[in-house]
């Protein structure tokens, strides 16, 4: 067996398993197929890495017609390998902070459990389907613009689905050129087919023209300094 000389001290140590032997040895192996970092190492998320002192934020105002306080959600995220090719941003941690303290206590669970998550590294997009499942059994709202949310819980799902989409970890959600060509084409026949008809929008005589009081008729006009029923003929002068 050969031996190892150990020339640092220990300060820390883990049993590594197979499968993460495999992944180390598999990221060395590719590691010199591809530009690496300035250290030769390409950093990914993992739940040994130290929080800098300074990380990026961002903050969702969500206000909901069930409560009379508004929450605010912030997400700070990571930025690994910068100025690299290798440059992504993650999301390390995350706060919600109301003054509704009737929440207290699941809030704070939920936003360490996810922030775990977070650090954990790996396909975070899961915990967007996750959240967006919880239906209150009191019943759901509706946002302004019509849209549904079956709880507060789902609607934090919808927020994390939409920072996940601006930092890049999920795709942008737009229709392509036919899709969105076919969605026009129909919301165009439907609102053909559901517009109101106004009695007054299509009419025969001038605009402007008052109601008649003998024939009901917005057919009362201005002529020779009288006022005359241009569909039936009344007129005040005569």
């Amino acid at each position: 067996m050969e031996k190892i000389k150990i020339e640092t001290l220990i300060v820390d140590y883990r049993v590594v398993n197979c499968a993460e032997k495999a992944e180390s040895q598999e990221a060395k192996t590719a590691a010199p197929a591809r530009e690496t970092s300035d250290d030769g190492k390409v950093v990914r998320m993992h739940e040994k890495l130290e929080r800098p002192e300074m990380l990026l934020g961002s903050t969702y105002k969500v206000k909901t017609p069930i409560s009379d306080h508004a929450m605010y959600v912030t997400i700070n995220d990571i930025l690994l390998n910068a100025d690299t090719d290798f440059e992504q941003r993650r999301p390390f941690e995350i706060f919600i902070n109301s003054k509704n303290l009737d929440h207290y206590q699941w809030i704070v669970a939920l936003t360490r459990i996810m922030s775990a998550v977070f650090r954990k590294g790996g396909d975070v997009t899961f915990l967007v389907d996750e959240l967006k499942a919880v239906f209150d059994p009191r019943g759901g709202y509706w946002q302004p613009g019509g849209k549904f949310m079956p709880s507060i819980i789902a609607e934090l799902g919808h927020i994390v689905e939409k920072h996940l989409r601006y930092i890049g970890l999920l795709p942008a959600n737009q229709l392509d050129e036919q899709q969105q060509a076919l969605v026009d084409m129909k919301r165009k026949e439907f609102e053909e087919q559901t517009r109101q008809q106004d009695a007054f929008a299509r009419s025969e005589f001038p605009a402007g023209a008052q109601l008649c009081a003998k024939c009901s008729m917005t057919a009362v006009v201005m002529m020779d300094g009288c006022m005359t029923c241009l569909n039936c003929g009344d007129s005040k002068c005569s």
